[in-house]
């Protein structure tokens, strides 16, 4: 790099439906909502972030917030490169005298197609990439997670994100066989906004049901150390006034359950794919799961009794694909899976 190496910049962003987390040196410097709140009648960008998040479902008819990726993919163009371009302002505090050239490496569905793929190439240099590549999220979560993909090794990573889960076998530095299905977080979200709608007559947001995932979610009706019942708040449906419930997690285990058997059918799918040696590699290691949806409380064990295969979830699920991603922007050139 040498004498000019304060003009170049470069970031890893790990660009997800929910979340996008931008790696700089090898520290996360920005984790935030990939969201946007504009100005309907100027068309200005308000807020981005965390505080575009805190107006959404509260806004007025001249603020619209806008989530501009969509299953994994970029829904919304001209949103995504406003806020790709303001999450990277985010990255230094100064703004500098000389605005550097960026290098970037952003991870990417492994089921995307080559148009889906054009758009993000062109969001990440419209928002002034000068060097873009591309790398599959399942493999940045092997890489995130500690794996050496590039032995002649089998090893199987689920990534469940907000918009897609990503089902890889990884063997040689490449993806063998791979499965990506559009259920995920935001799918857990709306199955619990309907669940409270038809049990129990009352109207959540899309944060409130975020929120109940999160602090109550489960994969079982049956897990250890069960999280007390939240008290959930809503409108009435059918006198439209506010109100409050108890949700407990084994209703919320009932509403998520048809979308974690549709997850648990695409990693079978994946596994009956797998090449025979590879399958035997994976049953000695098992099957690593990363992403947010992970998180949810005995979705590890729930695989694992579908599977009869060890699970074993990150150990910072929200942050593998992102720290993968980061590994390979230092070996930019040098590994074979980057999508140039």
């Amino acid at each position: 790099m040498g004498l000019f190496s304060f003009l170049t910049k470069e970031i890893a962003i790990d660009l997800g439906t929910a979340n996008t987390i931008i790696i700089h040196n090898d520290k996360v410097v920005v984790n935030e909502p990939s969201i946007v709140a504009i100005d309907r009648s100027t068309q200005k960008i308000i807020a981005v972030g965390r505080q575009a998040m805190m107006m959404h479902g509260k806004t007025h008819e001249n603020i619209k917030t806008i989530r501009p990726l969509r299953d994994g993919v970029i829904a919304d163009f001209q949103a995504a490169e406003y806020m790709i371009r303001e999450l990277i302002k985010m990255t230094s505090p100064k703004k500098p005298l000389f605005p550097p050239s960026l290098r970037m490496v952003i991870g990417i569905p492994s089921g995307i197609t080559e148009v889906e793929e054009r758009a993000v190439r062109d969001s990440a240099e419209q928002a002034g990439a000068k060097e873009v590549r591309l790398i599959h999220e399942p493999m940045a979560a092997a890489i995130g997670i500690g794996l050496d993909v590039l032995e002649p090794f089998g090893n199987m990573v689920v990534d469940i994100g907000g918009g897609t889960s990503e089902i890889a076998v990884i063997a040689l530095g490449g993806i063998v066989c791979n499965k990506s299905i559009r259920i995920a977080g935001d799918v857990f979200n709306s199955d619990i906004e309907e669940y409270m709608r038809k049990q129990h007559n009352i109207l959540v947001g899309e944060r409130t049901a975020e929120k109940i995932k999160i602090d109550v979610g489960a994969a079982m009706t049956e897990i250890e150390n069960p999280p007390p019942d939240l008290a959930v708040h809503g409108r009435d449906m059918l006198t439209g006034i506010p109100k409050e419930i108890y949700i407990s997690y084994s209703e919320i285990a009932h509403a998520l359950d048809k979308s974690i058997s549709k997850i648990e059918a695409a990693v079978l799918n994946a596994l009956e794919m797998t090449p025979p040696e590879l399958s035997a590699d994976i049953f000695r290691t098992g099957i690593y799961l990363a992403g947010g949806g992970s998180l949810l409380r005995g979705l590890d064990k729930r695989i694992s009794l579908k599977t009869k295969l060890r699970v074993h979830v990150a150990e910072d699920p929200l942050l593998a694909v992102a720290r993968g991603t980061g590994i390979a922007l230092k070996n930019f050139d040098k590994f074979p899976f980057l999508i140039k």
